[in-house]
């Protein structure tokens, strides 16, 4: 069952109307492979009100289908929960760019200090701020 099959059953389940709207809401999610902000989801879909986008965020959240990524400010952007293609993410404090990554090291690293704390990780996001290469450029 991929992802936007499981959102759209999920909300039927939870007794969410799932209209035109807020599936192509879920069909953009689907199709992306890093996090976007609610003003992003509104700008690719102009046919969808912002409305409809911010409320069908929330409900994806409550849903657990999505989580929300603090890309720093006020900024806030979504992504689907997805455990195959867990990333971590570079934000550009310039240009606001996100910048999706993978390290297995890391990943072990996260886990390692876990267990030497006998602490029990469910989730985790690493975030790193800095500047682009194309910021860095126009310096």
């Amino acid at each position: 069952m991929t992802w936007g099959e499981r959102a759209s059953k999920r909300f039927d389940e939870a007794g969410f109307r799932t209209g035109a709207a807020r599936r192509q809401v879920i069909e953009l999610l689907e199709g992306e492979h890093c996090a976007l902000t609610a003003l992003e989801i509104d700008r690719r879909l102009p046919k969808v009100g912002r409305a409809t986008v911010y409320r069908t965020l929330e409900q994806l959240e409550e849903l657990e289908l999505v989580h929300r990524v603090d890309v720093g400010g006020e900024t806030t952007a979504y992504e689907r929960n997805d455990p195959t293609g867990h990333h971590h993410h570079m934000v550009c404090l310039r240009c606001g760019r996100l910048v999706p990554f993978s390290d297995q090291a890391l990943e072990r690293a996260i886990h390692g200090v876990a267990g030497r704390a006998e602490f029990e990780v469910t989730a985790h996001d690493v975030l790193l701020r800095g500047v682009c290469p194309r910021c860095q450029e126009q310096s």
